[in-house]
């Protein structure tokens, strides 16, 4: 059997002045799905607007992003079936937790999230979130995904479209197709 694939567009919402660490993260194919880390928001104070100025850019990349990946499921395609979101690592969470938001949001059966290495406290999460996780490695000291890893490009978009191309789910579309 072969399950259809699509990807679930994802963005990290940065904190301000430290772009790495997860103030939270949007979904879905304008961002309309946001979900914020609230210690982070409580502790620092970070109101609405501050949220916003850090959302913007990602927002902006997931039009990019949509425009040229593309997506192969329609509004609705996800009701009453299995979905398996599939991560490389998860270190914080907040996308991923984003991305089962967006997924619930359109009604699925269950959401399985399988990924190879995630933090315990990533995981812990995403087991009240999910209905199943499957995650092969939970190391003590986790301090980033790609230090799991030999090796740990970054994909450029024309990979990524290769791949949702040989997917099956039919050619990528070519950057300003509709």
């Amino acid at each position: 059997m072969k399950a259809p694939l699509d990807i679930v567009l994802v963005r990290k919402i940065g904190m301000p002045m430290n772009p790495e660490l997860a103030l939270g993260a949007i979904a879905g194919p304008t961002g309309q799905t946001q979900v914020l880390n609230a210690e982070l928001v409580n502790l620092y104070g970070i109101d609405a607007a501050t949220v916003e100025a850090q959302a913007a850019p990602e927002r902006a990349e997931l039009a990019r992003r949509r425009k040229l990946w593309g997506a192969r499921l329609r509004p609705g395609a996800l009701k009453g079936k299995v979905v398996i979101l599939v991560d490389d690592g998860i270190a914080t969470g907040a996308t991923m937790q984003a991305a089962i938001a967006a997924v619930r949001a359109e009604h699925p059966l269950r959401v399985v999230v399988a990924t190879p290495v995630a933090s315990r406290e990533a995981l812990e999460r995403m087991s009240r979130l999910a209905d199943e996780v499957v995650c092969l490695s939970t190391p003590f000291a986790f301090s980033a995904v790609g230090r799991h890893y030999a090796s740990f490009p970054q994909l450029g978009d024309e990979e990524v479209r290769a791949i949702l191309a040989a997917a099956g789910s039919g050619p990528a579309p070519t950057v300003g197709e509709p």
